[in-house]
């Protein structure tokens, strides 16, 4: 069984695109985030 934790996926995908030095980051979207 897979538990997703919406906010911190969001916060650890923005993590890694910084450190990997891209400008954008694709997040898909969630009720909980708009």
């Amino acid at each position: 069984m897979q538990i997703s934790d919406t906010i911190a996926d969001m916060l650890t995908r923005i993590r890694n695109a910084n450190s990997a030095k891209h400008e954008t980051v694709d997040i898909p979207a969630s009720n909980m985030k708009k």
